[in-house]
């Protein structure tokens, strides 16, 4: 096991405590188990280094308008609410 220091704000150290506390477990394994969480959200290879980013492709969508202006009202409402 490798040791390193790190510099967490204070906010943040208070919540890394209270988990902590409520898990029954040191700071080091919620900073583990928190480095394992990130690990798995970015896996090898998916980071696209070496290859260039290109536009996705366009969403399938199946929203059929019949009425334009429907359509234009409800989404002011929305906006509105």
């Amino acid at each position: 096991m490798v040791r390193t220091q790190i510099q967490l704000p204070d906010p943040l150290y208070q919540e890394v405590k209270r988990v902590a506390r409520d898990q029954d477990w040191s700071i080091a394994e919620v900073m583990r188990r928190g480095a394992e969480a990130v690990a798995r959200a970015y896996p090898p290879g998916k980071s696209g280094q070496g290859s260039t980013w290109k536009l996705p492709p366009p969403l399938q969508s199946k929203l059929l308008v019949a009425d334009s202006q429907m359509l234009k009202n409800s989404i002011r409402d929305d906006q509105e609410a």
